[in-house]
C-alpha cells in the first residue's frame, strides 16, 4: 500500500467473483480515528463548550458512533480502492462489505466481495460450420401476403341468409355473467362485437356460440382458468346469459385490376405484386441475417464455456423487461399492469439474458484478439445514416448523442457488426436453397 501498511488476502471465489480480506493495524486505525475526531470537534456542539475546544473524552461520549462509522468508511474506501487499482482488479460491481466495527487496541478487519469481468481467451471461432437460408420468396409467400393485404380492405356486411353462427362470423351480442347466482358488472356488456374463432374471450365461450341464430338467447356456462388475472373469478364457473343481436360477415375484395385502384402508387396488378415480392425479400433478408448472427453466437457458446457476472445477467434481464413493458404499453396495455406482468417474467428471461451477455463478451474478446477496430470516420458515417433515417439534422443529432454519452454505444455496435462479418467470412457456410424459388403456382 502507498501510505499505510496492511495484510491483504485475495481469494478467487469463482472465475467471476473475488473476496478481498484486510487486516488493518491498530496504529493506522488510531491515526484515522484521531483525524476524524479532530474534524468532528470543529463543528460539534456540546453545551458548556465552544466549538473546537471540546475535550476528546467529551466528544467520545456524544459522537463516538458517528466518528467510528466515518472512520470505518474512510478506511474501507481507502484500502479497497488502493488494492483494486494497484492489483488492476477488473471489478464490475460495488463491493459487498463485511466488517464488525472498531475495537480499541485491536486490528480492524473487513472483507470486500466483488464480481469481476471474466478472463476470456476465445477459441474455435474460425472456420465454424454454419447453415444459412437463401432469402427466396415463394409463390406461396406472395399469395399469403396478398391475402393479408386483401383482408385489410375487407368490408363488413349483415348476413342475409337464415343460418347459424359459424367460425369467422362477427356477432353482435348482449351478455350477462353471474357466479353462484351473483351477477358481476365486469361480466356484463351490450352490443359487444365478437369475431368467432378470434379467441379474444375466455376459452370455451366462442365455441358455445357456434350454432346459435340471430335473435336467439342461450345460457353458456364457462369455467374460468385457474390463472385468470381477476382472482375472484379464477377457477370459477360463470353462467352467461347470451343474446345474439346480429350476425355480420367479412366481405373480401377480389385481387384484380379494380383492387389496384386502392393504391395510388401502382398502375397495374403486376406492379403491386412486384412491390409486395420486393418487400418480402427485404423482410426475409433481415430475418435470415438476424438468425444467421444468432447461429454464429450459438456456435461460439458451444465452443467456449465460461461464467459471467450475475450483475451483467441481471442488467440484461432488466433491459428485456423494460423492452417487454414498452411493447405491451404501445399495444394498449395499462402501464401499471404491463410493469407487473413484465416483472413476473423475470426468471423466464434469465436464459436469454445469459446467452446475450456471454455472446457479447465473446464478440468483444474476439475483436480484441483479432485487432478489429473502429475509426472516427466509421462512427461519423453511422451517425449520419441514423440521423438521416430519423429525419434529423446531423449536427443536432450528434450533439444529443454526445450529451447522452451514446457515441461509445454506436462505436461498440459497429465493432460488433465488424466482428460478426469477420466470423461469417471465415466460416464454412452451407446455403439452403428452395428449388421452387419464383416458380409460378401453375408450374409447380
Amino acid at each position: 500500500m502507498s501510505d499505510i501498511s496492511a495484510a491483504v488476502k485475495i481469494e478467487d471465489i469463482s472465475s467471476v467473483k473475488k473476496k478481498l480480506s484486510f487486516d488493518i493495524p491498530w496504529a493506522d486505525v488510531k491515526n484515522e480515528l484521531d483525524t476524524v475526531y479532530r474534524k468532528v470537534g470543529r463543528t460539534a456542539k456540546v453545551k458548556g463548550f465552544r466549538p473546537g475546544k471540546i475535550p476528546r473524552a467529551i466528544l467520545e461520549k456524544f459522537y463516538r458512533e458517528q466518528a467510528e462509522e466515518e472512520t470505518v468508511s474512510n478506511l474501507v474506501n481507502r484500502y479497497y480502492w488502493e488494492v483494486v487499482q494497484e492489483k488492476d482488479i477488473p471489478s464490475v460491481t460495488r463491493p459487498q462489505i463485511d466488517q464488525a466495527g472498531i475495537e480499541q487496541e485491536k486490528v480492524f478487519t473487513f472483507s470486500a466481495t466483488i464480481e469481476v469481468e471474466p478472463t476470456i481467451e476465445p477459441k474455435d471461432y474460425l472456420g465454424i460450420e454454419l447453415i444459412k437460408e437463401d432469402p427466396f420468396v415463394t409463390q406461396e409467400d406472395l399469395e399469403a401476403r396478398l391475402q393479408e393485404i386483401r383482408h385489410m380492405f375487407a368490408t363488413m356486411e349483415d348476413l342475409n341468409e337464415d343460418r347459424e353462427v359459424i367460425a369467422g362470423d362477427f356477432v353482435t351480442l348482449d351478455f350477462a355473467g353471474s357466479v353462484a347466482g351473483e351477477s358481476h358488472k365486469e361480466l356484463t356488456s351490450e352490443n359487444y362485437l365478437l369475431e368467432i374463432g378470434s379467441k379474444k374471450f375466455v376459452p370455451g365461450f366462442e365455441d358455445q356460440l357456434i350454432g346459435m341464430k340471430k335473435g336467439e338467447t342461450r345460457s353458456v356456462i364457462i369455467k374460468f382458468p385457474e390463472n385468470y388475472n381477476a382472482a375472484h373469478l379464477a377457477g370459477k364457473d360463470v353462467d352467461f346469459e347470451v343474446h345474439i343481436q346480429g350476425i355480420r360477415i367479412k366481405k373480401l375484395p377480389e385481387i384484380d385490376a379494380d383492387f389496384v385502384k386502392n393504391f395510388e402508387r401502382y398502375e397495374s396488378l403486376e406492379a403491386l405484386k412486384a412491390d409486395v415480392r420486393k418487400n418480402l425479400e427485404e423482410e426475409k433478408s433481415l430475418k435470415i441475417a438476424s438468425e444467421f448472427d444468432r447461429s454464429i453466437g450459438d456456435k461460439l457458446l458451444i465452443n467456449n464455456e465460461f461464467e459471467v457476472p450475475e450483475s451483467y445477467v441481471e442488467r440484461q434481464i432488466y433491459y428485456i423487461m423494460s423492452d417487454t413493458q414498452r411493447r405491451m404499453v404501445s399495444s394498449g396495455m395499462d402501464p401499471k399492469k404491463a410493469a407487473e406482468f413484465s416483472f413476473k417474467l423475470h426468471d423466464q428471461f434469465r436464459e436469454d439474458a445469459t446467452r446475450i451477455v456471454k455472446t457479447g463478451l465473446l464478440i468483444t474478446n474476439i475483436a480484441r484478439k483479432e485487432s478489429l477496430t473502429v475509426d472516427d470516420d466509421e462512427v461519423e458515417r453511422a451517425i449520419r445514416e441514423i440521423a438521416s433515417q430519423k429525419a434529423q439534422d446531423y449536427e443536432s443529432f450528434k450533439k444529443t448523442l454526445e450529451k447522452d454519452g451514446l457515441i461509445e454505444n454506436i462505436k461498440s455496435e459497429i465493432l460488433s457488426r465488424k466482428t460478426y462479418d469477420f466470423l461469417a467470412a471465415k466460416a464454412v457456410v452451407t446455403v439452403i436453397k428452395n428449388e421452387k424459388v419464383g416458380v409460378p403456382e401453375e408450374e409447380k
